[in-house]
């Protein structure tokens, strides 16, 4: 039986994605990453036969399961890529009655060594969502100056040992390249202060790096310009952030479309302002229950707009 069905392993915030989506049975709704589909399934439970789902995911193994698990169902379109460039896809600029990003790194990635995105697992020092495009960690450590990293790190990590890290990294490589995660977690661990244990010593020198390989800030930012220009009047907008950064960026943006910026008594009155986004839902956190079934839920933080007309 069709609507309410949960898949057996819930990806993060499920029930309160599938409440702010408002799914209509007959709507077309974009999931922009799709991971293993959790959420995607959610959706695709509660459209009617002239419903449509639109995936995209950067990850080739994303695609791939995606392709096995809805290939056969006339409902659902699947585009490799970022969802930066959504309004470039056909399917998405015919208009939108939803659009959800879940953002970060997926715990399939975290979980496979291989794609080097933890440091608790040993593994090619990678972090490319998409391994076939781009540069990995690894040549990218081998190449950038000491400012650079260290910039890096501060920026995208807010690692307040970024000058130390990168100081270690550059001397590091000239005796040998760093070419394995825990190659570089134990060389970041040699160098930081002795902490209080709750976090591991890499932890931000790790995020700093992946958001900057991956340029998830940067697709953030287009992504979400992208979603509000193909939204159709009475679409929502649902986001999923798990650090400042992203969080930041994503209440900004509502913020900017749903509210008048302002006024300055010294600046000439500014042009009437016409908010083209309803801010319905604030900052929604995983609840207790989730977070202790779930720990990743933790620092998870969803906002919802919808589009006015």
């Amino acid at each position: 039986m069709r609507g309410t069905t949960q898949p057996s392993h819930l990806p993060v915030m499920w029930a309160q994605v599938m409440d702010g989506l408002q799914v209509r049975r007959d709507g077309r709704y974009l999931d922009g990453t799709f991971g293993r589909g959790g959420h995607a399934r959610g959706v695709l439970d509660r459209l009617g036969p002239d419903g449509r789902l639109l995936v995209m995911d950067k990850d080739p193994e994303a695609i791939a399961t995606a392709h096995a698990l809805f290939g056969a169902d006339g409902r659902v379109v699947v585009r490799r890529g970022s969802f930066a460039g959504l309004a470039q896809w056909d399917e998405a600029a015919a208009g939108l009655d939803g659009v959800l990003f879940d953002l970060g790194v997926s715990s399939p990635q975290l979980d496979v060594a291989e794609r080097g995105f933890s440091f608790g697992k040993d593994g090619p020092l990678d972090m490319r969502m998409d391994p076939e495009s781009g540069e990995s960690a690894a040549a990218w450590l081998a190449r950038a100056d000491e400012r650079e990293i260290a910039d890096v790190l501060w920026t995208y990590g807010e690692e307040k040992m970024s000058r130390r890290i990168a100081r270690a990294i550059v001397a590091r490589r000239a005796e040998a390249p760093l070419e394995r995660t825990a190659q570089l977690a134990e060389l970041i661990a040699s160098v930081m202060p002795r902490g209080d244990g709750k976090i591991h010593p890499a932890t931000r020198s790790f995020q700093a790096i992946r958001i900057f390989i991956n340029r998830e800030l940067d697709d953030l930012e287009a992504g979400l310009d992208a979603a509000l220009s193909v939204l159709r009047p009475g679409g929502r907008l649902a986001v999923i952030s798990f650090h400042s950064l992203e969080d930041r960026i994503v209440k900004q943006f509502i913020a900017r479309h749903a509210k008048a910026p302002p006024g300055n008594r010294r600046m000439p009155a500014p042009e009437a302002f016409s908010p083209t986004l309803l801010d319905v839902s604030g900052a929604l956190r995983a609840t207790a229950q989730e977070v202790a079934d779930n720990p990743r839920a933790r620092s998870a933080v969803l906002r919802v707009a919808e589009k006015l007309p």
